[in-house]
């Protein structure tokens, strides 16, 4: 019944909204998490397309560019990200903070696709990461689980340019993540890490909030954040993970 459902809201959701984009997955080799995305290691990765506005083509296209790529080995699903950005700020420092009050990037993963128990992750241009766990969307009455951690996660982020400093102009800040299977298995089909062939969803977010320079540091118009993502919600709700994207495991 609950599979039933699922794909009734999914065929409904995309006779008015962009059907969900999808990526395959390669296979890695070793991956240094330091947040600088090397050609040595990330070469056989395509990335995706630009990210766009959250809710579709009716919306501009984003000002700044933002894109990501994705490996996998036996451990680690891994991510590296790109976000254009002539102004690299963050306030942030504790541990599961709500990050999108900062511009951050997000990742939201259902490893079986049936829109319950599933990841997101949050990171800010500190290296401040937020990760959460969902029994299922808010729309259906449901509660962040803010103590669940991934534990064994990697991550790093590497800045070109200056951090909080308005006095000169940036020009991205990049990230890299590798999230562990040890983990990620407890919502996956038969709570085992994916195979060649299986297929997730996924799809990923970032937060930009326009800013002004005011006496030396960086502060918030009082303005709505954009919400620029990889595969189109349609809406401004990044929980409803039937519009995700769809990922590919390749060998």
């Amino acid at each position: 019944m609950k599979v039933a459902l699922v794909a009734l809201i999914a065929a409904l959701t995309t006779t008015s909204a962009q059907a969900p984009l999808s990526y395959s997955v390669r296979r890695a080799g070793a991956v240094h998490v330091d947040g600088i995305i090397s050609d040595s290691e990330w070469g056989r990765a395509a990335w995706t397309s630009d990210f766009v506005d959250i809710e579709g083509a009716a919306k501009p296209r984003p000002l700044l560019r933002t894109r990501a790529k994705l490996l996998w080995d036996d451990a680690y699903l891994y991510i590296a990200a790109e976000l254009t950005e002539p102004h690299v700020w963050g306030t942030l420092m504790e541990r599961d903070a709500v990050i999108y009050r900062d511009n951050d990037f997000e990742v939201f993963i259902d490893p079986d696709g049936d829109t319950f128990d599933y990841y997101e992750l949050e990171i800010n241009a500190l290296g401040t990461v937020w990760d959460l766990f969902l029994t299922k969307p808010y729309r259906d009455n449901g509660h962040a689980i803010n103590a669940w951690d991934i534990r064994g996660l990697q991550s790093a982020v590497h800045i070109n340019g200056t951090l909080n400093n308005p006095a000169d102009q940036d020009t991205s800040w990049t990230i890299e993540l590798a999230l562990p299977w040890s983990v990620l298995k407890e919502a996956a089909p038969e709570h085992r890490a994916p195979v060649a062939g299986d297929e997730w969803r996924l799809n990923f977010s970032r937060v930009e909030w326009d800013v002004v320079a005011r006496a030396g540091t960086y502060v918030k118009e009082r303005r709505p954040e954009h919400n620029w993502v990889w595969s189109p919600q349609g809406t401004i709700n990044m929980h409803a993970p039937e519009k995700w994207g769809r990922i590919h495991f390749e060998q």
